[in-house]
């Protein structure tokens, strides 16, 4: 038996073969990489290295010891992998071909850049041009200042003042440093929202917790503060802080008058646009044009000095001049609201009228309304001698006399037997306010006295058509034309009512059955004091520029009623009605004499029947001038106007007369007094 070569045998001489140099060829795997093995190349390495036979020999002689009484494993032998096909030849580089693959590639590059840089700068020049000005660009509007209200002496109702809305940009707050800055304790200013409230905060008078938690957010317009005075707003452009907080320049209406004239000046909305009264009446001419700056700012805020710019100059409102006479006007609120103490009437209006204008010197609400007080609503209602509507009563017998004058239908002598109760052909029964025997009245007497039934009598001569074209004429079922808002136009009867209603014929003779304002019924006794000329009831004097020039307001022509002489005979009767013997005697007012009307109109409300007093007057009756009207809605001392209306009535009209300087009337003739009885 051979010895095995782990007993120490000699290792066998390496054939010629063997120990032949072996040139790499091109497929000879390169470094690092396991080369394939082969059962002849395994055999050759074992034989070529002793040492290692020998360690293998020894180490499997030492594991194979303790397994001799195991029968050896056969272990199949393998099969020697495929022999790989040898790799072609590779060919030697061209470094001319990649240079120019090089600049073909970096052309595209470059063709790739310069596309878009055309693109940027050539196709979407212009367009992302405007756009970044766009961003830039900010339009800055320039309120223009409201017109003022002002009465017929100069005296101011109504004016604007400055005021500021401090805005904050939270964003931008984000970038705040102090910088080394200090407050006013002298404590270093922080970075971001709380520095902004060190330094805001005492200015505005809030704490800096309350200021730095509104200043912290991401919104960029936040208000901190409204209404703030010019002196506040120069401290807060003191503090340097135009690109984080601003101030953005707003108006406040104010009233100076306060009480004066508040139902009747109105009030403007949160826009300060007229939302009442003149302001709403006549918003056209206070409020003139907004103006505005456009400009470019920088990151910061500021405008660019060298930036184009466009600035449009704000136009101001004109001032509104009214007829209104504020001295007047305080004097009829002041008088109404005693009037109301001491009748305990519900409220009270009065009206004075220039007779030969139409032009309003008062228009007088009782109770206190301020338009600087917006607590209530209060200002929001107007007021009630236009809007709110009731039966005139005894001051319609006026309509009446007038048809009845002017058409012929009868004198002012002309007799009649005037019982207490009367019933009409129809069946149709009314009764005067008192009762009384049978009287003998002139026509001038039943409208001295206010009897119900000789009005009725007067009344049945008069065709319906035309008892229902008087009203109208006179103004009647329409506006007045003054043009306040929530006017009403009252509530006529319907010519077909008229026609087959058996008792609204009769009642309108008296004033009942239909609804006007106070200012229409006011108008009525204008109209006789002016010759029978209906004018166009007038608050608006006209308009006063910036530069102080007035343009009057444009007239209406007034329309004829009825004639002079019809006008005058009727104001004659109406004198006899504040005469010893009229109805209106409480109406008198020393050194002038008086024409006028008192009424008593009932008012069918919810919870049972009210009345309306009133005395409607003209002075002076030789030579009017002005037309006063009081009415007071349901006193609860009288329900006569005579009684309740006439003194307020005296003490506004000697007011109005004296302060206007009218002369005191001559004594009437004893051939213009017209007989009352017969």
């Amino acid at each position: 038996m051979s010895p095995t070569r782990g007993e120490g045998a000699r290792p066998r001489p390496r054939s010629g073969a063997q120990n032949r140099r072996v040139t790499p060829s091109r497929s000879t795997p390169r470094a690092g990489t396991p080369r394939a093995s082969t059962p002849g190349s395994t055999r050759a390495a074992t034989a070529g290295s002793p040492r290692t036979s020998a360690r293998r020999t020894t180490t499997t002689s030492r594991q194979a010891a303790p397994r001799a009484a195991a029968p050896a494993r056969r272990t199949p032998a393998r099969r020697p992998p495929a022999a790989r096909p040898p790799a072609p030849a590779r060919e030697p580089g061209n470094p001319e071909r990649r240079q120019r693959w090089l600049i073909v590639a970096a052309a595209i590059v470059l063709a790739l850049f310069v596309g878009r840089l055309v693109q940027v700068q050539v196709v979407q020049g212009p367009a992302l041009a405007a756009a970044a000005q766009a961003d830039r660009l900010t339009t800055s509007v320039t309120l223009a200042h409201r017109g003022d209200i002002v009465d017929a002496n100069g005296t101011v109702l109504a004016t604007s003042v400055d005021r500021y809305t401090v805005v904050a940009d939270q964003v931008a707050i984000q970038g705040f440093r102090g910088n080394g800055r200090v407050d006013t304790e002298g404590e270093p200013v922080e970075d971001g929202a709380l520095g902004i409230a060190q330094l805001l905060g005492p200015v505005l008078g809030k704490s800096k917790a309350e200021l730095g938690a509104q200043l912290n957010g991401d919104r960029r317009y936040v208000v901190l503060a409204k209404d703030v005075v010019p002196e506040v707003q120069r401290a807060i452009a003191d503090l340097r802080l135009q690109a984080y907080v601003r101030t953005d320049l707003t108006s406040r209406r104010t009233y100076p008058a306060g009480t004066v004239a508040g139902t009747l000046v109105g009030f403007v909305n949160d826009e300060q646009k007229g939302a009442g009264g003149i302001e709403a009446a006549y918003d056209d001419a206070l409020a003139g044009t907004d103006g505005k700056l456009v400009f470019e700012r920088g990151r910061d805020g500021v405008m660019i000095p060298t930036a184009a710019s466009e600035a449009v100059e704000a136009v101001p409102g004109d001032d509104v001049v009214l007829t209104i006479d504020a001295d007047v006007q305080w004097k009829a609120e002041d008088l109404l609201d005693q009037a109301v103490r001491d009748t305990g009437a519900q409220y009270g209006m009065a009206i004075v009228s220039d007779v030969r204008t139409g032009e309003l010197l008062a228009l007088a609400d009782s109770g206190d309304v301020d338009p600087n007080d917006r607590s209530t609503a209060k200002v929001a209602e107007g007021s009630r001698a236009v809007k709110d509507v009731f039966e005139p009563g005894s001051t319609g017998k006026v309509v009446s006399v007038a048809a009845a004058l002017e058409e012929g239908y009868w004198k002012p002598t002309d007799r009649f037997e005037v019982p207490y109760r009367f019933t009409t052909p129809n069946g149709q029964t009314f009764k005067d306010s008192h009762e009384h025997p049978v009287q003998r009245l002139t026509l001038a007497g039943v409208l001295a006295h206010s009897s119900n039934t000789g009005t009725v009598q007067m009344g049945e001569k008069i065709p319906v058509q035309v008892r229902y074209d008087y009203l109208r004429k006179f103004g009647f079922g329409e506006r007045t034309g003054l043009g306040l808002p929530g006017e009403s136009a009252g509530l006529l009867p319907s010519e077909d009512t008229l026609r087959h209603d058996a008792r609204t014929p009769y009642t309108i003779l008296f004033g009942q059955g239909l609804a006007v304002s106070a200012l229409q019924a006011t108008q009525v006794f204008s109209t006789v004091a002016n010759g029978g000329v209906r004018l166009t009831p007038t608050l608006f004097a006209g308009t006063r520029s910036a530069d102080g020039a007035f343009t009057p307001a444009p007239r209406e022509d007034g329309v004829r009623v009825v004639s002079q002489e019809t006008a005058d005979t009727l104001l004659r009767m109406l004198e006899a009605v504040t005469g010893e013997e009229g109805t209106g005697t409480t109406a008198q007012v020393p050194g002038y004499r008086v024409a006028g009307k008192t009424g008593t109109a009932q008012l069918f409300e919810s919870g049972g029947t009210r009345y309306m007093a009133s005395f409607i007057g003209v002075a002076p009756a030789d030579d009017p001038r002005f037309t006063v009207a009081v009415f007071l809605k349901d006193p609860k001392s009288s329900i006569y106007g005579g009684v309740v209306a006439g003194p307020v009535f005296s003490d506004l009209m000697a007011y109005a007369l004296q302060k206007a300087g009218v002369p005191p009337s001559e004594p009437a003739a004893e051939d213009e007094q017209i007989p009352l009885e017969w």
